[in-house]
């Protein structure tokens, strides 16, 4: 029996494609741009594209509800078992400034749990999907995260490093988070941290890929991901290669803590 979530990660898998082909046609052209908020860029793709995968997604799954980056939130989402989770463009500023580390990002999450993930980059020629409990891939290519044991010397894509983590080694940063974490899924990097709370949009998809690919991956705590909550937020994402994800999550602890606080006291 053909197993239905393959089959429909192949259709989602189609439409993030002609979604990147339609960005693809307007990358390094004019078109409009501005601020969501300060240090937020959005450009008049980013919108077109948002609103070509809604069309797409809902006649694939017209029980799903809805979250994108470039959409109006609504609490309806919340009465659905399923949800796409997507980011039309994620690596906005890489897209404006003409470099290859954007992507077209589509989740599926069910239950606050992803279960089906595509990542379309077709400026870098790579598209990445994966079914839970199904494995991940790049361009047909299964993915394994790398075997690293030890947290000196492990490869992080980031333009400058803490002076607390001078032991580690930067490769080159996609600004796309979704592909940062992808290319720890891909053994191209070994760690990616943030310490902020940041969007589930931005990481629904990625988190599939590198827990497929046996990545560690959680928030900056280290505790699980959950997707489509009343805040679709989440503190932070810590995806390693899984012998030193419990290591970078204990480095980060105190940071951790600095940002967010004591726990509430208990009664």
């Amino acid at each position: 029996m053909a197993d239905p979530r393959a089959a429909l990660c192949r259709a989602v898998a189609q439409a993030a494609a002609d979604a990147g082909q339609m960005a693809l046609a307007r990358w390094r052209t004019d078109f409009r741009q501005w601020e969501k908020s300060p240090g937020s860029p959005v450009c008049e793709v980013d919108l077109d594209v948002d609103r070509m995968l809604r069309a797409r997604l809902a006649a694939l799954l017209p029980e799903a509800g809805w979250l994108s980056e470039e959409s109006a939130d609504s609490p309806e989402r919340l009465g659905h078992h399923c949800v796409w989770v997507v980011d039309p463009i994620d690596g906005t500023r890489d897209y404006i400034r003409g470099r290859e580390g954007w992507a077209v990002s589509v989740a599926l999450v069910e239950d606050g749990h992803v279960t089906i993930a595509v990542l379309d980059a077709p400026a870098r020629r790579e598209r990445w999907t994966a079914v839970a409990g199904q494995g991940a891939w790049r361009n047909g290519v299964r993915l394994r995260a790398g075997d690293r044991t030890a947290l000196p010397g492990a490869r992080v894509p980031t333009d400058a490093l803490p002076k607390a983590d001078r032991d580690l080694s930067p490769v080159a940063k996609p600004n796309s988070i979704a592909l940062r974490i992808a290319m720890v899924a891909a053994d191209e990097a070994d760690l990616v941290a943030t310490l902020r709370w940041g969007n589930e949009w931005d990481i629904a998809a990625a988190v599939l890929i590198a827990a497929e690919a046996g990545a560690g991956i959680g928030d900056a705590t280290g505790a699980a991901l959950r997707f489509n909550k009343a805040d679709p937020t989440a503190f932070g994402v810590v995806a390693a290669a899984p012998g030193i994800h419990a290591a970078a999550v204990d480095r980060l602890a105190d940071r951790a803590r600095a940002i967010l606080g004591p726990p509430p006291a208990s009664s």
